[in-house]
This record gives structure tokens, C-alpha cells and sequence, in this order.
């Protein structure tokens, strides 16, 4: 089976901020460091040299050079042939949490929601095809489900790809689907281009979406999108619990959706 827990591309960073960025003014040499660095995943702990490159897109001698240099500012280790990642490269997740706006923000409201539905509660923004989870509460004395802090999923697979898709405008979603590797982990998982198309279209006109056994057989999820003061979507906010935790959708959707909404109206204005 596929990772589920994979790696970002970094060529697509400037795609998520809108920004136009002249090609002269990029350093052509940091974006191929961190295609070396976003090369390591969870199928691939260690590479040599070769094979960071290929995963990279860069010559054998230029990934050598840049895992070296990994290495030297404490990055990476290497017994002298295969590399990995040092705990050091945390730092670069933790400055984005430590300095973004939107997990500071939410991170009150889901810690109330997650108190009021007795479940894990998540939020989530969608980097190119994938949802990274940002922020995370969990009631005391339970078992909790759902994704950590940082964990990447492919965006078909959970909810909160869904929501966010769904503020695309038609233009954008066609693209979107069309590059989009739809990958099957369950019986359940949504592959088809057309069905899954439908479904976001769905999602757009429900204001939230729901979806069972896509990523794990046996749990339910739902989320609603966080729309700001202009009428964007900044991520979502959702859940995961087992199926056996309520009769059947309808009774999940009457207990938890409306303190999902409520979080998600309350949080509009501050964003």
C-alpha cells in the first residue's frame, strides 16, 4: 500500500500565496536542497546519494554535495553511504507553527469542540495535493483517532480535502482533479475522476461533507470550511471517530456538525 505520509513539493510554495515571483529572483540552489530534504519519507528513511537523486530530479554529484552539507549544519547523518534526516530538521515545521497565524487562532476553538462532541478534533489547510494537519485537541481520558500535527494525507482521502476543494472555482478544481493521483487505500476510497468531481461539487452546496472507510476501514470523518472576513478558505476544521461511535451518518452529522460550524463561524471574523 502506498505512505499516506508523504513529501510536499517544493516548487509548489509560491502557487499557495498567489505571489508572482520573476524567475531571476529565485536561488535555484535552496529549491533542489529541499526536494533533497523532502525526498526522505516514510518509504524512504534512507537514501544514498543515487537514490536522492533520482527522487530529487538532480545529478548524483549535486545530491551528494547537498546531503553533505546536510550533514555539516546538522540536518541529516550518514555512515558514510546511505543518509537521514537528524531531528534538527524539525525546526523547519516548527517555525512555520510557531510563527503562522491560523494554528494560534484555532487552536481554542477546536480544544471547545473537542470537549463538547468527546472526540479528537483537527485543523487542516490543503498544500497542493495533500491536507497537512495543523492543529490538534483531544478530550481528556479518551482513546484518540485521528492525525498529528504535521502528518500529510492525500486531499481525495479525508474530509477536509473535500471542503477546501470546494471553494475552487470550476477552472480550478477541473485542474486540480486532472493532476491529481487518485490512489486507493480502502474498498471505499473514491478514485473515479467523475464520481469524486460530484462529490466536492456536493460538499460546495452542503457547506461541510462527510465520508466513510476512504483512508481507514472502520472510521467516519467530517469537516467544515474556515472561511475568512473576504470570503476565502483558509483550511478546515473536522473529526474522525470510529463508525460504531454513533447509529449511523445522520446521527454522527446531529451531534457533531453544528459545534464544527459554530467553531468555524466564530473563528470568521478573526481571520
Amino acid at each position: 500500500m502506498p505512505s499516506r505520509i508523504t513529501a510536499g513539493t517544493a516548487t509548489s510554495a509560491a502557487a499557495g500565496t498567489g505571489a508572482d515571483i520573476e524567475r531571476r529572483d529565485l536561488i535555484d540552489g535552496l529549491g533542489k536542497g529541499l526536494r533533497i530534504i523532502e525526498a526522505f519519507d516514510e518509504d524512504h528513511p534512507q537514501l544514498t546519494a543515487s537514490a536522492a537523486a533520482e527522487r530529487a530530479g538532480i545529478t548524483r554529484t549535486a545530491a551528494r554535495r547537498y546531503l553533505l552539507s546536510l550533514v555539516h549544519f546538522g540536518y541529516a547523518l550518514s555512515d558514510g553511504k546511505q543518509f537521514w534526516l537528524a531531528p534538527r530538521v524539525l525546526r523547519l515545521g516548527q517555525s512555520y507553527l510557531g510563527t503562522a497565524k491560523l494554528p494560534r487562532l484555532v487552536q481554542p476553538f477546536i480544544q471547545r469542540v473537542a470537549q463538547q462532541i468527546g472526540h479528537t478534533v483537527n485543523a487542516s489547510v490543503l498544500d497542493g495535493h495533500e491536507v497537512v494537519y495543523i492543529a490538534r485537541s483531544s478530550p481528556p481520558r479518551w482513546v484518540t483517532i485521528g492525525y498529528g500535527v504535521g502528518v500529510r494525507i492525500p486531499a481525495h482521502v479525508v474530509t477536509p480535502g473535500f471542503v477546501v476543494l470546494s471553494a475552487f472555482d470550476d477552472d480550478a478544481l477541473e485542474a486540480w482533479i486532472k493532476a491529481h493521483e487518485f490512489i486507493a487505500y480502502t474498498p471505499h476510497t473514491t478514485v473515479n475522476r467523475t464520481i469524486f468531481r460530484s462529490q466536492v461539487k456536493q460538499a460546495r452546496a452542503l457547506g461541510y461533507w462527510h465520508t466513510e472507510q476512504q483512508l481507514d476501514a472502520g472510521l467516519r470523518g467530517v469537516a467544515v470550511a474556515l472561511i475568512d472576513r473576504k470570503g476565502r478558505c483558509k483550511g478546515a476544521v473536522g473529526t474522525t471517530m470510529p463508525m460504531t461511535a454513533y447509529r449511523n451518518s445522520e446521527h454522527m452529522l446531529d451531534d457533531v456538525l453544528p459545534p464544527l460550524q459554530e467553531a468555524a463561524q466564530g473563528l470568521r471574523p478573526l481571520l
